[in-house]
Order: C-alpha cells, then sequence, then structure tokens
C-alpha cells in the first residue's frame, strides 16, 4: 500500500530562495499550460504536450523533467475537475456553480505543490540532506528533519515521487513509499462495531466511550476568536488569524489518529474485524438549525474513517461498512424499531422488551451485528483501497493536484501512520 511521508526541510536563505523561484515559475507556466489546454481544448498528457513542451523550457527556465510534470500536474487537475463536474460536486449542468468551473482555465496558486521524480531529486538519508533541482540549478545539501520511523520508512520503502510543498513558510517533502501490506485475516472471529459521532467521537460495540467533548470545545472557542478577529480586521488581528490558522484541522486530525490506531490494535488482538456505517451523503440528508450548521460541518467522520482503513488495510484487518439506517432506534437486545426508543442523546431504553443502555453503544452493536450477518452471508472486506496516507503531516495522492487549483475540490487523503 501506499503512504506518504512528510520530512520537513531546513534550507538556508539562499537556498529556500532558490526554491520559492521554483515553486513560482512551475506554477505560473502550468496556469499558461492550462489556458493553452482551455483554449485548445487539449486536456490529455502527450497531446498537450505537442502545445507546450518547448515553449516551458525556454520562456520560463524548466529542465525536461520540470515542463513534463507540469504538463501532467494541469492535465491531472482537469482531470479532477471533470470528475467532480460528473459526480455532481459543483452543481447542475447550466448552473451558476457550474458555468464558473467550466467557464474559464485553471489557474495554480503560486505555491502550489511540485512534484519531483528521481531524476529531479535525490536522498542521502543517513546524512539528513537532499539535493534538489530548482530554476537556478541544482541545490546541494538541503537538510530535512524527521523521526526515526519515519527515516527507516524511508530508507526501505520510498518509491516514486515527491512532492515540494510550502506551507506558511516552512517547507515540506511529501515522499510516497510502497509499504507491505499484512495478509489479511479471512476468518474473523467477530467484528467490533463503531458508532461514529459529534458528541462522542467514536464508540465500540465493547462499550469504550471515546468523547468529543473537550474537541468540540475548542472549535467552538477556536470558532468564538476567528469572529472577534475578523470583526477587528486590523493588522495585528490578521496576523493572529494567520499564526492560528489550521490549529484546529491539525487537532482534530491528531485525536481522530490516536482514535483510529487504538481501535485496529484491539480489533487486531482479539482476532476481529471492524464495522463502520457508511455515512457518504449525509450532509446532504440532514438539514439542521443554523447553531448546529457549523458543529456539524466541522464533524471530521470521513477522515477518521479513512484512517481506520488505511490503517486496517496496513495491519490486515477486515472492514466492513453497513447501511446506518435505524441504527440508533433499533434494540440491540430484541430488535424492535422505535423512534421513541431513543430517549435522549446520551440514553437508549427499549419500549418493547425495557433494554436499556448508553445510545452510541447500542448503536455500535447493531452495527456490529449487521456486519457479521454480511459476513456470514460471504462480504468480503469492504475497506477501499487506501488513499496514499501520510505519515507526518497531510499528504496527497500522486500526480493529483486539483487541490492547488481554483474551481476544483480538494483530493480525499489520509494523515499519519
Amino acid at each position: 500500500m501506499k503512504l506518504v511521508v512528510q520530512v520537513r526541510l531546513l534550507p538556508t536563505p539562499v537556498q529556500a530562495a532558490a526554491l520559492e523561484a521554483t515553486l513560482h515559475a512551475c506554477n505560473e507556466a502550468a496556469t499558461w499550460a492550462s489556458g493553452v489546454a482551455f483554449d485548445k481544448d487539449v486536456k490529455r498528457n502527450f497531446a498537450l504536450r505537442e502545445h507546450t513542451y518547448g515553449e516551458l523550457k525556454t520562456r520560463w527556465g524548466l529542465g525536461a523533467q520540470a515542463a513534463q510534470h507540469v504538463i501532467k500536474k494541469t492535465c491531472d487537475a482537469y482531470a479532477a475537475l471533470k470528475a467532480n463536474l460528473s459526480s455532481g460536486n459543483l452543481g447542475r449542468p447550466g448552473s451558476r456553480r457550474y458555468r464558473k468551473a467550466t467557464g474559464k482555465p485553471i489557474a495554480f496558486r503560486s505555491q502550489s505543490a511540485q512534484p519531483y521524480d528521481d531524476r529531479m531529486l535525490s536522498w542521502r538519508i543517513d546524512q539528513r540532506k537532499v539535493s534538489i533541482w530548482t530554476v537556478a540549478g541544482r541545490v546541494k545539501d538541503v537538510a530535512f528533519t524527521a523521526s526515526p520511523q519515519q527515516l527507516a520508512t524511508l530508507a526501505l520503502y520510498r518509491r516514486g515521487e515527491s512532492d515540494l510543498v510550502c506551507r506558511d513558510g516552512m517547507w515540506f517533502l511529501l515522499a510516497t513509499c510502497e509499504v507491505p501490506e499484512a495478509a489479511q485475516n479471512t476468518d474473523p472471529v467477530d467484528f467490533l462495531g463503531v458508532d461514529l459521532g459529534i458528541v462522542n467521537i467514536a464508540t465500540t460495540s465493547d462499550g469504550e466511550i471515546m468523547a468529543g467533548r473537550q474537541l468540540n470545545r475548542i472549535r467552538r472557542r477556536e470558532r468564538t476568536l476567528r469572529t472577534k478577529l475578523q470583526k477587528k480586521n486590523t493588522p495585528s488581528a490578521k496576523r493572529r488569524l494567520k499564526k492560528r490558522r489550521r490549529k484546529e484541522a491539525r487537532r482534530a486530525r491528531d485525536i481522530n489518529h490516536k482514535i483510529a490506531k487504538h481501535v485496529v490494535a484491539e480489533a487486531e488482538r482479539t482476532g476481529r474485524g471492524i464495522a463502520l456505517e457508511d455515512l457518504r451523503g449525509i450532509r446532504e440528508r440532514v438539514r439542521l438549525r443554523k447553531p448546529q450548521r457549523a458543529t456539524h460541518s466541522s464533524w471530521a467522520f470521513a477522515q477518521l474513517g479513512s484512517f481506520i482503513a488505511y490503517k486496517a488495510r496496513r495491519e490486515g484487518v477486515p472492514v466492513v461498512y453497513v447501511d446506518p439506517a435505524y441504527t440508533s432506534r433499533t434494540c440491540a437486545e430484541c430488535g424492535h424499531i422505535d423512534k421513541a426508543n431513543r430517549v435522549s442523546q446520551a440514553w437508549f431504553a427499549c419500549r418493547s422488551c425495557g433494554f436499556v443502555d448508553h445510545a452510541d453503544r447500542n448503536g455500535s452493536r447493531n452495527i456490529r451485528a449487521r456486519a457479521w450477518e454480511l459476513w456470514r452471508r460471504g462480504a468480503q472486506s469492504t475497506a477501499p483501497a487506501s488513499p496514499v496516507a501520510a505519515t507526518g503531516g497531510a499528504g496527497r495522492k500522486r500526480h493529483v493536484t486539483a487541490s492547488d487549483a481554483r474551481c476544483a475540490s480538494p483530493v480525499a487523503s489520509a494523515a499519519g501512520s
């Protein structure tokens, strides 16, 4: 399976200037190539290369490999845009959002990620240094820092491309690694049901509750602070906003990693599979009042689910997704379904047999039972093929840089190990 190891570069001021100039040149060139692709309606790699390759080398001073990566990045952005349009993520054909997405070429930010292959980037892992191509020539002995685990993964499994990323003035390399998977357990003794929620981030069928109250309090505090700073709109307020950006997302990602790691370890230790709800489309199905919308929109259930899926694949633990319908209203003891069974957010009381339990634990037991029934009828692990997961920070899928482009939605990715 593919993992992405994120390492932080520690360039000198001269080296950082060369890296910054390289990113700017590559993304200006990608924006120009995007305009050519849009005007000529040529959005395939080899066809677009005929129109742009020569000028990318002469006009922007790109090397042969850098020019090809710029062309491929442009084509991948249009492929991602096409997929978003066909799936309806950008509205219906003819809508204002749809016309806005298709009415002009994709433009790349000046600091969008740029892919590198082994001809443009060489690693000296034992010395923690890299040699990297720039528009100012080859820059050697660029130091980087990483944990011992990341260094070992790089040394053993690094394959393919790496992305150069600049984020908040810091430089990173996202290196793709091909990590072998464990053989999947094809005969689990049972399933560990996991109910995902907002108040309680995850509740297992064993009765373990991983509460989200602390995270929700932090999110409310950060949201209130952002509102105050945005209203002030002073230079110091803007500096504080910039400093605090992504802080909430990093904390939520760290919590989700810890929960996913714990769930997978428990399932592996006991020889069980993992049962999750298929929550795709839940935001479209649920209508909420205004005070609840921000909390519901910040619920990172998809991220936690993807973390569990790729960690489970790495350890050989089967994962089965079940229909979430009525899991919160069904009695885990007698199977009676009634809206009135859900007494409150926290408690479940069956109107038929009188069974009382924590509502999320009751739901997780129903999820476990549905997964076990599916498995006994011949279902296989439905954990998706792992997106490129990342260790040490946020990663991205190879070649797809639509998250760097306007009018294209971010590519889903997993982070951490």
